[in-house]
């Protein structure tokens, strides 16, 4: 509509809005995730009247964001990951060194640095500390934990944690988790990532370097998310390992068999535990040992060691006999339960394992060769489990 000469034309508000203020064509704002391949089919950020792709862009922000960093995309009904491509990088890296003695019977962990460690706290940084457990297993038995680092994303703590007691079958069927979590003293702890590590992966006296992405973990509980969110990671993690019907290991012990031919008895060394559950509300257990020849009529066949304050890794290298023949020996079954010592109440009952010939495993293996091999001291790691042996059942007195 044109006016007279030396008439003000008046435009409404809706015709003002659409006057392109801009010369020239409209061009769209280039956006990160331009560059990156996208998790899941949405609209393209086009803004165009048309509808067509603007000629006028460089190839580079028209290709496929996966060919561009050599990706392949998905097949048609292929699982994609549910959580967004930052999240999944932004967990950081952790180094770290592995290690098996298999003539000590040690795993050696050392645990180097970690970069780029994602956020937890409010100003933008992190506490982050990283838990060691060996799966399946108990985690409070076989947790082990560096110190942690104060407001830091890249954190360096070069600290050396050791596993005793591991044995070639741990090595071959057994699972290194190593947990980064951020420290809260006001709250629980938050997961950050993790790795997992299956020890079969190392070869005995060979260090092996590790430098890997953090990973989150594959939700297996219901509603894990909002575990996860208020805190819970780490708790849940260890919750989600523990399986129905499967025995929670709480610990190793090293023990000595020998049967005496001159003494015409069974020599039985209790040398030392290692990684026992804790049982005290300050992180620790007082532990000592019972050994037990089942059947025992007489009740006469109970020794015990002496008690080891506030320990999770006792040395008790005591040594006691047993006055019986060898072939008597064969239909017996020695029982070595762990305690924990509490005074003005009933001692706790930590873990246990039976060696005889209705055994199973290590076991049974150990009680075998004691009896093919008299006068000869065999040493091996036997592991705690939570089964406590029916005449243990009873109340126990130190």
């Amino acid at each position: 509509m044109r006016g007279r000469r030396g008439d003000r034309m008046t435009i409404n508000i809706q015709e003002h809005m659409a006057i392109n203020v801009c010369p020239g064509p409209i061009r769209p704002i280039r956006q990160i995730s331009d560059y990156f391949p996208r998790r899941g089919p949405g609209p393209e950020g086009g803004g165009g009247g048309g509808g067509e792709a603007p000629t006028h862009l460089a190839p580079l922000a028209l290709a496929p964001p996966a060919a561009l960093l050599g990706a392949t995309t998905p097949e048609d009904g292929a699982e994609v990951d549910s959580y967004d491509s930052d999240d999944a990088t932004a967990l950081g890296m952790l180094e770290f060194d592995l290690l098996y003695d298999q003539a000590s019977c040690t795993l050696h962990c050392s645990i180097l640095r970690a970069k780029g460690l994602k956020p937890m706290d409010f100003n933008g940084l992190a506490d982050p500390y990283v838990k060691l457990h060996l799966l399946p297993g108990a985690c409070k038995a076989n947790k082990l934990k560096t110190k942690t680092q104060r407001n830091t994303l890249n954190p360096v703590w070069n600290e050396d944690l050791t596993y005793s007691g591991i044995t070639d079958d741990d090595i071959t069927h057994k699972v290194l988790r190593i947990a980064v979590c951020d420290e809260d003293k006001l709250s629980h702890n938050e997961f950050i990532g993790e790795i997992r590590v299956p020890l079969r992966r190392l070869k005995p006296s060979q260090k092996k370097h590790f430098n890997i992405c953090l990973e989150r973990q594959v939700p297996v509980l219901p509603e894990p998310s909002l575990c996860i969110s208020q805190g819970w990671g780490c708790m849940w993690l260890e919750q989600a390992e523990q399986g129905p019907g499967l025995l929670e290991e709480r610990g190793r012990i090293l023990l000595s068999l020998s049967y005496s031919s001159r003494r015409r008895g069974l020599l039985v060394g209790i040398l030392r535990c290692a990684h026992l559950a804790a049982m005290d509300v300050n992180g620790y257990s007082d532990p000592y040992v019972k050994t037990y020849l089942r059947p025992d009529v007489d009740k006469k066949s109970k020794h015990k060691t002496c008690v080891k304050k506030k320990t999770l890794n006792p040395e008790f290298n005591e040594e006691f006999f047993y006055e019986i023949e060898l072939s008597t020996l064969a239909t017996k079954t020695l029982e070595v339960t762990v305690w924990d010592y509490d005074i003005g109440k009933s001692n706790d009952f930590i873990g246990g394992v039976s060696l005889g010939s209705g055994a199973r495993g290590e076991a049974r293996k150990h009680w075998s060769d004691c009896l093919q091999q008299p006068d000869a001291a065999l040493e091996r790691w036997h592991t705690l489990t939570s089964e406590l042996p029916p005449a243990a059942g009873a109340v126990s007195s130190a």
